[in-house]
């Protein structure tokens, strides 16, 4: 078992200490210019990560399965046909989601989350939710809530003595939650890979993604109001 995992280690230790190489040695001076987001690399390195590790993944599985890839452009050809959907559903509804917090309308959704009775925490668990629910998007949802309200909630939590851990983890559940409704991506694309329907299978979904993550929603409030961040 030991040898087996052996190459694997090698392959990946290799990838990583090469990306570590290359990215120290990047100047990354030019992404400070206005072109550019007037950003830096390390603004953007949860970006860059997951590439590198998506990367370095794909390399790993060619090394070690060189052998049992007869035809790896036929193979890579199709992964890359199979992406094509996930990434424009998700994509889009990413836009989406952007495209509704730049409407003034936006603007009302936000002072009426704000003025939502129960304290931060709960307003914070149902922008997160709306967000979310809207874009059908958790990470898109998050992203909006925290760009439009971050600063807002963290004025909030400093007057209030909320520990900003336990409002990020409210924030993260809470986009977790009614992003999972019919329009959702991830949604799409599990019933298209699985050959389902929405009337055969969303229920399901249902009970496994919202329902659950609803009800850890709640607990973690709960708790967090009575004990504060853990």
């Amino acid at each position: 078992m030991a040898l087996a995992v052996l190459p694997l280690a090698i392959v990946v230790g290799v990838n990583l200490l090469m990306s570590l190489f290359v990215l120290s040695r990047l100047d990354s001076s030019f992404l400070a210019d206005q072109v550019w987001g007037s950003t830096s690399l390390s603004a953007v390195g949860g970006v860059w990560s997951v590439v590198t590790a998506l990367a370095t993944a794909i390399v790993t599985l060619i090394a070690v399965n060189y052998r049992r890839l007869p035809a790896l452009r036929a193979s890579v050809d199709a992964g890359a046909n199979a992406s094509a959907l996930p990434v424009l559903s998700v994509a889009s509804l990413v836009g989406f989601g952007s495209v509704v917090a730049a409407l003034p309308a936006f603007a009302t959704v936000r002072d009426w989350v704000l003025s939502i009775d129960g304290g931060p925490l709960v307003s914070l668990a149902v922008a997160t939710n709306v967000l979310a629910s809207l874009t059908g998007s958790a990470s898109g949802g998050m992203t909006i809530a925290l760009d439009a309200l971050g600063s807002a909630y963290m004025r909030l939590a400093v007057e209030q003595g909320i520990d900003p851990a336990l409002m990020h983890r409210v924030a993260v559940i809470g986009a977790g939650t009614l992003d999972s409704l019919p329009h959702n991506g991830a949604v799409v694309t599990l019933l298209a890979v699985c050959g389902s329907t929405h009337r055969e299978s969303y229920l399901d979904i249902v009970m496994v993604a919202i329902v659950g993550a609803l009800l850890g929603l709640i607990a973690v409030i709960g708790l967090g109001t009575a004990f504060g961040s853990f």
